[in-house]
């Protein structure tokens, strides 16, 4: 099992004050204020990271610290720090208000990296707008077409409990709390609607499909699926991490992710 380090959870819980060279601004798109967790001033290629359900930025601040160049955190509309609109958003709506942020701060061909939800985000993303996408690097993508359904995810979370880190709690409860139930029972709804697997054969741009050993809502053939369902897919496996390598294994998700993307894009 992969564990959280005390750097980790400092970091986790530190916005919106600065640390680790990263600070927390607000942005206006499409009408909302979003807050973005952002190292902007570095060189090279932005990352542009993509929370899962009933979470945000804070459990992605591992990998994205252990990733070189700009980055950039946002929060999605009703997570996090950013606003709670009255309506819940779909995966496209999610994806074109990702887009809106992303022409406001000027970022285009960004490396894009979801976990789980943001999974299909990232992937709405990148059929939607293939010029804001230089590659994509899916952790642990939803949904399964062989678990479709609001139950069989839920299943698969409880399982997938046994092997994350319980020092993860307190961090998950408090983007819970940030959310409220209600929106995340509703957005597990959209997740389960989307069909990333019809979606992804529409992908141009390069894509990793990584998943934890003992990720249990992301299971091997799943993702192996995934990738062959991409136009050029490639996977890869964090060895001790379960669904949340985004969190307890950040440094090697990041390592996993920059090797691919300087093998998939020559510079």
């Amino acid at each position: 099992m992969r564990r959280l380090t005390r750097a980790d959870r400092r970091l986790i819980f530190s916005a919106p004050r600065p640390a680790s060279g990263f600070t927390s601004a607000m942005v206006t798109a499409c009408g909302l204020r979003l807050h973005v967790r952002q190292r902007p001033d570095a060189e090279g290629t932005p990352w542009v990271l993509l929370h899962g359900l009933a979470v945000s930025h804070r459990y992605l601040m591992p990998t994205a610290a252990a990733l070189p160049g700009p980055v950039y955190v946002p929060d999605l509309p009703g997570f996090g720090h950013s606003a709670k609109p009255g309506r819940v958003f779909d995966v496209a709506e999610h994806a074109d208000l990702i887009a809106s942020w992303m022409d406001v701060a000027g970022l285009t061909r960004a490396h894009v990296l979801g976990n789980s939800f943001g999974c299909q985000v990232a992937v709405e993303l990148a059929v939607r707008r293939p010029d804001l996408v230089a590659s994509l690097v899916l952790v642990g993508p939803t949904v399964d077409p062989a678990a479709p359904t609001a139950g069989g995810q839920a299943g698969r979370f409880v399982r997938d409990l046994l092997w994350e880190d319980p020092r993860q709690l307190p961090m998950i409860a408090t983007d819970v709390l940030d959310a409220g139930l209600g929106r995340v029972l509703r957005t597990l709804r959209h997740s389960v609607d989307h069909r990333i697997d019809q979606r992804l054969p529409l992908v141009t741009a390069p894509v990793l499909v990584l998943r934890g050993e003992h990720d249990r809502i992301a299971p091997a053939g799943w993702t192996a699926q995934a990738a062959g369902l991409a136009q050029a897919g490639r996977t890869g496996e964090i060895p001790g991490a379960a669904h949340n390598a985004i969190t307890t294994a950040g440094p090697a998700t990041a390592a996993g992710a920059v090797m691919f993307v300087r093998a998939a894009i020559p510079t």
